[in-house]
């Protein structure tokens, strides 16, 4: 028993002997398609019209909030960041009332504190 297998072209659902598989890259990506000869040629003219398009181009990064890593914040042992603040605002140091507090801060307070080390 024989099997026959029918290409269909994927651009233009016609049936050929010509009609087989064509990889294609786009932009360090590759893609597969079942093509004919002539949808072949196609595509090949318009990846290269594209590639002169792109190569003349620049590329647009998507604007978005810029984002600071975040830093591990500091470990304390039986101190929470609440405690190094008001003892800090009762020290007369500057804190924000909210947020991150200067690494400044956590080191004089476990200097303060050293049972609030996390190595004691």
């Amino acid at each position: 028993m024989a099997e026959k297998v029918i290409l269909v072209d994927d651009l233009d659902g016609g049936e050929g002997e010509d009609v087989r598989k064509r990889d294609f890259e786009i932009l360090g990506r590759i893609f597969t398609i079942d093509l004919s000869d002539e949808n072949d040629v196609r595509l090949r003219e318009t990846l290269d019209t594209l590639t002169r398009y792109v190569e003349k181009s620049r590329e647009v990064k998507q604007a978005g909030r810029s984002r600071k890593p975040r830093k591990s914040p500091v470990k304390l042992k039986g101190f929470t960041n609440a405690d190094v603040r008001t003892w800090a605002k009762n020290e007369g140091l500057e804190v924000p009332d909210q947020g991150a507090l200067p690494d400044a801060v956590y080191a004089a307070f476990v200097q303060a504190h050293p049972e609030a080390s996390p190595d004691a």
